[in-house]
């Protein structure tokens, strides 16, 4: 369990992050869970691939991703999966911060990087 009240944000270059777990499970080689805070005007990265797949999960704010080669705007609770080596960003459009759970999750069959 994590407890909202209990997660410290840490500072980075466009907002902040509260890296919650990297580690294997029973059934995972990997999961790896984080919550993202972007500040307005500001993208997290630019457009990329990684072998794992991922949720991302908006918590508040409007945020544009890239998905499936379109970039759609996206509102709190709204869901995005990105595919194993599919292209993907995620920008903040809005004029408040945008914050967004990240789970990340490796097993056998992740491709190889």
């Amino acid at each position: 369990m994590f407890d909202w009240t209990k997660m410290e944000p840490k500072k980075t270059d466009v907002g902040a992050i509260r890296n919650l777990v990297r580690q294997p499970t029973a059934t995972l080689d990997e999961l790896e869970m984080h919550v993202t805070t972007l500040n307005p005007g500001l993208a997290s990265h630019p457009p990329h691939t990684h072998p794992n797949e991922e949720l991302v999960i908006v918590r508040e704010g409007t945020v544009e991703v890239l998905n499936g080669g379109i970039w759609k705007r996206l509102g709190p609770g709204s869901v995005i999966f990105n595919a194993s080596n599919s292209p993907h960003a995620l920008r903040n459009v809005g004029e408040t911060p945008a914050t967004y759970h990240v789970i990340n999750w490796q097993t056998a069959r992740t491709p190889a990087k």
